[in-house]
């Protein structure tokens, strides 16, 4: 019900948008002698701000149309090599830089509301220096019902089939959600002597073990039952898309949390918006424009995975207990020896807080020191573990310092 009361106010709010949107643009015509006064540009920056406040985001573009190697412009082609019901894997081209033989690196987007899209700087930063790969997530809103289901073994299965696809001497980044099914895909490949598990496992900013300095979202999702989540926040596609009837955790139920989080500085960003417009600051009215689109642009999660996740990552923590199995299978850590681990927080990470994502050493016992190393970003969000300036110029450098020291180029 919730989820058509959703759409039923998304649609009912389109014909106010649309005024808005034909108002904006009137007071705004320079032929019209108004828009030069103060009060035309008051009330040009109010709907402007409700337009873009209430317009639906689709899943964006990444836009990368070229990168910057040794100070040469190289264009960017995008492509997908391997399309599977829930995902699939987008590669970055460079063409005419395959003599360089940089490090193959899979990058893979949580799978947690918000699209992949929201990693194109973590994207930009890498793309100089590596072949970039990223795994994204389908919206299960536009997977129809009769294509099956998507569970937290099926994550698990899609990684493993990646990294045998793109073959040996591949690195792995895991950004936020992804850290848990990334060691545990790789836990499960080292135990079968798989020859296609990774060179570089680099987690930033996981869940690994939630029990350690825990964060609102990990106490919300230990205060109530999983019973409570699947009858509460879990509801049934409707009508209107492909995914009819497929029993989800609606992306606007998240963004909803999210934006709860920090209300008052949600609140205080599109105040300062609407003076920007008033002022005339395009500017700084546009890099507000880009972060909100890109933040309120989100996917639904299938029911299945979302519940799997809540249960045996934060309620339950199956991983640090060693009770996690996947397929029948138990998942061992330790069992890793030759795929080295870097793990990267962020001191203000206010999704996963410090140590939930080292704890993936305690855990990775077989691994010699010297294929193992930690950092710790001052003064970031979670955030700004992977986007941002302290991304590019802290953080990234350390990651690739760390891929080229684990085999960082192809033979």
């Amino acid at each position: 019900m919730l989820y058509n009361l959703h759409e039923f106010q998304r649609a009912a709010l389109t014909p106010l948008r649309l005024a808005a949107e034909a108002n904006m643009i009137l007071l705004r015509n320079p032929m019209n002698p108004v828009s030069y006064t103060h009060g035309a540009r008051m009330a040009a920056a109010a709907f402007d701000v409700f337009e873009h406040t209430t317009r639906p985001y689709g899943k964006p573009d990444f836009g990368l149309a070229t990168t910057s190697i040794d100070g040469v412009p190289v264009p960017v082609v995008e492509d997908i090599p391997l399309r599977k019901t829930f995902g699939q894997l987008r590669h970055f081209g460079r063409p005419g830089t395959e003599k360089r033989r940089d490090p193959r690196l899979l990058i893979v987007a949580p799978l947690s509301g918000h699209f992949g899209t929201l990693l194109r700087g973590t994207v930009e930063a890498m793309l100089p220096d590596h072949d970039v790969y990223i795994a994204e997530w389908r919206d299960a809103r536009l997977v129809t019902l009769r294509e099956g289901a998507f569970t937290l073994d099926d994550y698990i299965d899609y990684l493993i089939d990646y990294l045998r696809f793109l073959g040996p001497d591949t690195h792995i980044i895991a950004v936020c959600q992804p850290a848990v099914p990334v060691l545990a895909a790789v836990s499960l490949m080292a135990a079968d002597k798989d020859p296609h598990q990774p060179r570089s496992m680099t987690l930033m900013g996981g869940p690994i073990d939630t029990r350690i300095n825990p964060t609102v979202p990990n106490n919300l999702a230990t205060a109530r039952s999983l019973e409570w989540f699947d009858n509460s926040v879990t509801m049934r596609v409707p009508v209107t898309h492909p995914g009819y009837m497929r029993k989800v955790y609606p992306g606007f139920m998240q963004l909803t949390g999210f934006m709860q989080m920090n209300l008052d500085r949600h609140v205080d960003a599109h105040v300062e918006l609407f003076h920007q417009l008033v002022r005339g600051d395009g500017d700084g009215a546009d890099q507000h424009r880009r972060f909100y689109e890109e933040y309120r642009a989100v996917m639904d999660l299938p029911a299945e995975y979302y519940l799997q996740t809540i249960r045996q990552v934060f309620q339950e923590h199956w991983l640090p207990r060693g009770l996690f199995v996947s397929r029948g299978r138990k998942v061992e850590p330790a069992a890793i020896r030759h795929t080295a681990l870097l793990t990267v927080e962020g001191e203000r990470d206010d999704i996963s807080g410090t140590g939930q994502t080292r704890a993936a050493h305690d855990l990775a016992t077989g691994l010699k020191p010297q294929m193992r190393a930690h950092w710790e970003q001052p003064g970031v969000g979670h955030y700004g573990v992977f986007n941002g300036r302290r991304w590019r110029t802290d953080i990234a450098p350390r990651v690739k310092a760390f891929i080229r020291q684990h085999g960082g180029g192809r033979h």
